[in-house]
């Protein structure tokens, strides 16, 4: 598919720097000539001796020579204890984040916990106050579901132009992981509410305690208090050993190492929620309380990390989209900064409140600009918008809920750089 080359004089370009050379370079040398005494016809090294046997490794780890990791961004904030890590999005192969490379946001550190000092209360306007112990709770019926969990920061860097150039950065806010555990339905019937309830408060057992209000009606929804991720116990970066999850809100309230829940009939205005997670307008005032994450999507192939320097020739363009309303319904994918349009093929399956990855074609020819956008639209009939459009309405001045038509240049040499077309 060729499409007319784009030029600066056409639209104006704001191109990520800094970090981005580097990350950019990175790419360079990704086609490696191998060892030639290993490659056909030649019999490798490795099948003329005999390996490692079974359990020389207790707890599996990963080969050697895959070195996909999770990084952060020193000057972001002040200390590691309240940061935040990023999930290499390019190096995903399908859907689920492994849990060793799920993004991390801490406000205190991580709790070393042990898993028999644990406790879960439930109070405030309920029957019967409740304590349960982890043992208690995997007793309890349970549920495995699949679902996505971002931080409403994500992307926040990008407001008023291209930052990073790297999807690790741009979108890395974002992994999606197997959760098990009980549902709160179950918990809550079992302490039994009182009436005029409406509105829990859940708090973690960190340092930093962090609270947050929930409305009631989402726990008697789709919420449950998490033991397992991907097959195993929850990780310590992610709860361990139980956490709240909150399918298609915002990172912050699914509560890791939570300790308690409190039942009452009106929001408790948290700093939490007050002066850290509100979205600030231009008209000085801020929204609050803008729980679900909207529909968005982003390219993780090609990318900064993944560029196609001397490769022309067929590509196949791969990414990830989301919604915190339910199911994602189509992702359209443009190489010429949103002229035109194709309609992508999304992956199975296809969940509510979990990432989906689409695949589409395309035919690169080295020596041409090219501009990549992802555009989502999930079951709720929400589009993801413009940036122009996104900036209209909130300004430039937010950290949070930034869901933008992101753009990735592929320029003549193939390599992939972050630029905003305004």
């Amino acid at each position: 598919m060729n499409r007319p080359e784009m030029t600066a004089s056409r639209r104006r370009l704001l191109v990520a720097a800094g970090a981005g050379a580097a990350l950019g370079a990175a790419g360079k040398g990704a086609q490696a000539a191998g060892n030639p005494d290993n490659l056909p016809p030649n019999q490798p090294e490795w099948s003329r001796t005999l390996g490692p046997g079974v359990i020389e490794e207790a707890y599996g780890t990963r080969s050697r020579h895959e070195t996909a990791a999770r990084r952060y961004v020193p000057w972001l904030t002040q200390d590691r204890q309240s940061s935040v890590s990023f999930t290499p999005l390019a190096e995903m192969n399908g859907i689920i984040t492994p849990s060793g490379l799920h993004f991390e946001r801490h406000h205190g550190g991580v709790p070393d916990i042990d898993p028999s000092d644990y406790r879960l209360m439930i109070h405030g306007m309920v029957e019967r106050p409740l304590v349960f112990t982890l043992e208690d709770l995997k007793r309890l019926p349970s549920v495995s579901r699949i679902h996505f969990l971002e931080c409403p920061a994500n992307g926040g860097m990008e407001w008023r132009g291209a930052q990073m150039s790297g999807v690790q950065y741009t979108h890395g806010m974002l992994s999606c992981s197997e959760w098990t555990g009980v549902p709160l339905k179950v918990l809550l019937a079992a302490a039994g509410l009182r009436p005029g309830a409406s509105w829990v408060l859940a708090e973690g057992g960190d340092a930093s305690h962090l609270a947050r209000s929930i409305p009631l009606r989402k726990l008697l929804d789709d919420a449950f208090i998490a033991f397992g991720q991907n097959g195993e116990a929850v990780r310590p970066q992610q709860g361990y050993p139980a956490r709240l999850v909150l399918p298609g809100y915002e990172g912050n309230m699914w509560i890791k190492w939570i300790r308690r829940i409190e039942v009452g009939d009106r929001p408790w205005f948290t700093r939490w929620e007050t002066r850290t997670y509100a979205d600030l307008m231009p008209d000085g005032l801020s929204r609050q309380f803008t729980f679900v994450n909207e529909v968005n999507s982003c390219i993780t192939n090609p990318c900064p990390e993944k560029s196609l320097r001397g490769r022309p020739g067929f590509v196949e363009i791969s990414g990830l989209a989301w919604s915190g309303a339910g199911r994602i319904a189509r992702v359209d994918v443009s190489v010429d900064g949103g002229d035109t349009w194709r309609t992508a093929e999304l992956q199975e399956p296809v969940l509510s409140k979990a990432v989906t990855r689409f695949r589409i074609p395309w035919e690169w020819q080295e020596g041409r600009q090219a501009f990549l956008q992802s555009r989502a639209m999930d079951e709720a009939g929400r589009v993801q918008p413009t940036l122009d459009t996104l900036r209209r309405v909130r300004g430039v001045e937010s950290i949070y809920h930034k869901n933008s038509i992101h753009t990735w240049l592929v320029d003549r040499d193939g390599t992939v750089a972050n630029v905003q077309i305004d």
